[in-house]
């Protein structure tokens, strides 16, 4: 369950909400005038986050460069360059 608390919560006990993001590893969500306006993270878990997304996207780059003929399965790189070298090439 989401923890949502006003943005005076944030400005009135902030090592409260600290403590809680770092405890609970999760956002508190907080809201002005009635409406989401903020997710506050620890530094962690927003690291751990951008850490995922940058791997989504080199796996994503990775997949679309084989698919479009840029690169190739490590497999067949390596039964390339055996070959290569069996034929004294390299």
């Amino acid at each position: 369950m989401p923890l949502i608390k006003p943005s005076t919560e944030l400005r009135n006990h902030y090592n409260e909400v600290s403590i809680v993001c770092h405890q609970t590893r999760e956002p508190v969500f907080i809201t002005k005038n009635g409406h989401g306006d903020l997710a506050v993270m620890s530094i962690e878990v927003y690291e751990d986050l951008v850490g995922r997304r940058d791997l989504y996207q080199f796996l994503a780059d990775g997949q679309a460069d084989i698919k479009e003929g840029r690169k190739r399965p490590l497999n067949e790189a390596i039964s390339s360059i055996k070959q290569e070298m069996a034929d004294g090439n390299l």
